[in-house]
C-alpha cells in the first residue's frame, strides 16, 4: 500500500523538475542571440538604447510612416493593448523604428507616432544605423519603386519584439497573433 501511495507523489515531484515558466502563445525567443542592441535617436532628439527602458516591458516594432495598412493597424492595436493593461500600461514602452529614414524625418515621426499614444516613441537613424539595427533584429526591409522616385513603398518584416523589464528579449509576435498580447505582457511585468 505504501508503494502505491508514494507513486503519485513521485510523479508530482518528477513533473516539478521539468522546465518551468510561463507558456506563451506567441513565439518565445527567450535567450535569442539577436535583438540585443539598439542605438538610435527618438523623435525628440534623444539618443536611445535598450538599456534606457529597463524596468519596463519594451515593445519594438519596425515600419515606416507611408505604410498603407500594417504599420498604422499595428500601432492602433498597441494603443489598445496599453489601454487594456490599465495602470500596468504605464510600465510598457512602445518603440516604432523606421525602416525609411529617407522620408521619415524626426518632425514627421514626432507628429505621427504619438498620435497613436502620447508615450510611444519613434526612432530613426541614418541609412547605416538603420541597416545595423535591422540586421541585429533580423528585420528584412527593401524599397519597392513606385510611379515616381518619392512614391515608393517598403517591404518589411512585420514582427513585434517584446522585452521583459530586465531587458531580455522574450517574445516575437507575428502579424495576426496579437489576441493574447496584453495577457503575455502582464505575465512579463509580473516577472514571468
Amino acid at each position: 500500500m505504501r508503494l502505491l501511495a508514494a507513486t503519485p507523489c513521485a510523479a508530482l515531484l518528477i513533473a516539478g523538475c521539468g522546465p518551468s515558466g510561463p507558456k506563451f502563445q506567441n513565439a518565445d525567443i527567450t535567450g535569442a542571440g539577436y535583438a540585443r542592441e539598439l542605438s538610435l535617436t527618438d523623435h525628440t532628439g534623444k539618443r536611445r538604447t535598450l538599456a534606457d527602458f529597463r524596468g519596463k516591458a519594451l515593445v519594438v516594432f519596425f515600419g515606416y510612416l507611408h505604410c498603407p495598412d500594417i504599420c498604422p493597424t499595428t500601432l492602433a492595436h498597441l494603443k489598445s493593448v496599453i489601454e487594456q493593461l490599465g495602470d500596468d500600461g504605464k510600465r510598457v514602452q512602445v518603440l516604432f523604428v523606421t525602416v525609411d529614414p529617407q522620408r521619415d524625418t524626426p518632425q514627421l515621426l514626432a507628429q505621427y507616432v504619438p498620435a497613436f499614444h502620447a508615450d510611444f516613441l519613434g526612432l530613426y537613424g541614418d541609412m547605416k544605423q538603420t541597416a545595423r539595427v535591422a540586421k541585429e533584429f533580423k528585420v528584412f526591409y527593401q524599397k519597392v519603386p513606385g510611379s515616381r522616385p518619392d512614391n515608393y513603398s517598403v517591404d518589411h518584416t512585420a514582427g513585434i519584439y517584446v522585452f521583459d523589464p530586465k531587458g531580455r528579449v522574450r517574445l516575437l509576435v507575428k502579424q495576426g497573433h496579437v489576441d493574447t498580447f496584453a495577457t503575455e505582457i502582464r505575465i512579463l511585468l509580473s516577472g514571468g
